[in-house]
């Protein structure tokens, strides 16, 4: 009965990600501004909560992981709704910085580096038995640029397959630049969020390891 009540508990902050997001999809999908691009920004959110579920007994996220994902997928939907280059958050921070266009693509790919890279280190440190330090902070900013690098092939893939069609996905809002300044913003939130965070998730990760020990001794006991 005590490993139930646990396992009960522990779902609870992935049923509150599940309903919110749940309820985000509903509120973003109900008019977007192009449905093919809903579901093309969208699709990552309907990938990942999934697995979320499926790894949750072997491999449950600290709360700062999970809650960083949780918020990009807000993003993701946020930018699905509107299409990134029309999102009015964009609009008026635009407006008061005096900006060429709307920031909230750019906005979204620093989002991109940051959370991943929490995200990464706690897949390379528990699952990969690396130790904090500069080795892990060099190759979580290496896998956060690989990660975006593959998303702008897959924006790539797009244009190609969708011509014109494929405009509001890309948000480029006619920049030849797009490409290079969505990936120096990916390593910009990256090194940010290894620098801001690493302490505090690495507290995270050894509380989480505790926890564990103690669950596994009581369970024996």
């Amino acid at each position: 009965m005590r490993g139930g009540r646990s396992a009960i508990g522990s779902d609870i902050p992935l049923i509150l990600v599940t309903g919110g997001w749940g309820a985000a999809l509903l509120a973003s999908g109900w008019h977007p501004f192009d449905r093919a691009t809903w579901w093309m920004e969208v699709a990552p959110v309907l990938i990942a909560l999934p697995v979320l579920w499926a790894t949750r007994r072997r491999f449950p996220l600290t709360p700062l992981a999970l809650g960083l994902i949780f918020f990009h997928g807000l993003v993701l939907m946020l930018g699905g709704a509107c299409s990134y280059a029309r999102v009015p958050a964009g609009f008026a921070v635009q407006d008061w910085l005096g900006l060429a266009r709307n920031p909230y693509d750019r906005f979204g790919h620093l989002v991109q580096g940051f959370v991943p890279a929490i995200v990464l280190r706690e897949l390379l440190v528990r699952a990969g038995g690396l130790q904090p330090g500069r080795l892990l902070t060099v190759l979580v900013i290496a896998c956060c640029l690989a990660v975006s690098a593959a998303y702008e092939l897959v924006e790539f893939a797009a244009a190609a397959m969708l011509g014109q069609g494929a405009d509001e996905f890309l948000g480029t809002q006619g920049d030849p630049w797009d490409t290079q300044w969505d990936m120096l913003m990916c390593l910009t939130g990256a090194v940010a969020a290894t620098l801001t965070l690493s302490r505090i998730h690495d507290r995270l990760i050894a509380r989480g390891r505790r926890t564990d020990r103690e669950n596994a001794r009581a369970t024996v006991a």
